[in-house]
């Protein structure tokens, strides 16, 4: 379990492809003819990624600069009108781009989205009432239609990415979504999907034990269910259980159930300088990385099969530095 360069993080997996709203790549396709380039979406981000933009307003014709628009009427089927000229409706264009643009993410294994757009907002979106007064608890239309379509897509927001435990979640997920595609292109198999729930045991242990085990015990029924139909229920449960976020608590479970592994191969002295470092990272004085660094020194000396393969002891690319601030 060697450290890995920045290029040579699964190279198997390739440049994994994300959707992102056009403004945040730094497309000056913004009403006012701005944009909202996000520097770590293109710096960090897109050192391991490769982004597709969209902006659905640009693609149905409204063009830069262009007058505003905003969510009116009823939070769950609002309307698209002009801030100031309520007579400019761009509804219905921006339904049907959106359904055809939603369905054409198959390549894709993530979305980042601009945040408090009418077109692109995830949540909190204001939508305006019939008085002129702003609820804000709307979906962008073009993100509802994405969310509709793709439910096991991971999506997140760009203002989110700044939270430390939001950002790393986010990349994980996608990387999980990622290796789900790449079994999917070497063929879907009964051997392959129990391989892929083997690697990421402990990755699901740290964000749900009780999901942990039932996909363990679905799995076990195997010949119970046809293959492409349990394969559906299994990563359906799997995207679900990863949006839990991993807690300190139960990343202790984790670094503990890995201490396990190597209790017959160090000693007294090491053993509780491991312990100690555990409990450091407990009590919130230290990060993750520095336990798992530790960890994986001895495992480094003490080689274990089923821990070399872990997703847990490498999730995503070392040089995105994710696990440093949790």
């Amino acid at each position: 379990m060697s450290i890995d360069a920045r290029n040579t993080f699964e190279p198997d997996l390739g440049r994994v492809r994300l959707g992102a709203s056009a403004c945040l790549l730094g497309a000056q396709v913004r009403f006012d003819g701005g944009h909202k380039q996000n520097r770590f979406i293109i710096d960090e981000l897109g050192a391991h990624f490769d982004f597709v933009p969209f902006c659905p307003e640009v693609a149905i014709g409204m063009g830069t600069p262009r007058p505003a628009i905003r969510l009116v009427g009823d939070i769950d089927a609002p309307r698209v009108v002009g801030s100031r000229d309520a007579g400019l409706d761009v509804t219905e264009p921006l339904r049907r781009h959106s359904t055809a643009a939603a369905r054409r993410l198959d390549g894709l294994c993530g979305f980042i989205f601009k945040k408090d757009s009418p077109t692109c907002g995830m949540e909190r979106v204001k939508v305006y009432n019939d008085s002129g007064m702003p609820q804000a608890d709307g979906v962008g239309i073009f993100a509802r239609e994405v969310l509709r379509t793709k439910p096991l897509l991971p999506v997140e927001e760009e203002g989110r990415l700044n939270d430390p435990v939001l950002r790393e979640n986010f990349v994980s997920r996608v990387y999980v979504y990622a290796r789900w595609h790449a079994l999917h292109q070497r063929g879907l198999s009964k051997r392959g999907l129990i391989e892929f729930h083997a690697r990421h045991k402990l990755l699901l242990m740290a964000h749900s034990p009780a999901a942990y085990k039932e996909l363990g015990r679905m799995l076990a029924r195997f010949d119970n269910a046809r293959l492409e139909t349990l394969a559906g229920r299994y990563i359906a449960g799997v995207m679900q259980a990863l949006k839990i976020r991993a807690s300190r608590k139960r990343h202790v479970n984790v670094l503990q159930h890995l201490l396990g592994y190597l209790r017959r191969h160090v000693d007294g002295a090491d053993r509780g300088n491991l312990v100690e470092v555990i409990d450091a990272y407990r009590l919130g004085l230290v990060p993750l990385v520095v336990p798992l660094t530790l960890l994986e020194h001895y495992f480094r000396r003490n080689p274990h099969p089923y821990i070399a393969q872990q997703v847990y002891m490498n999730p995503h690319p070392r040089a995105l530095m994710l696990r440093n601030t949790l």
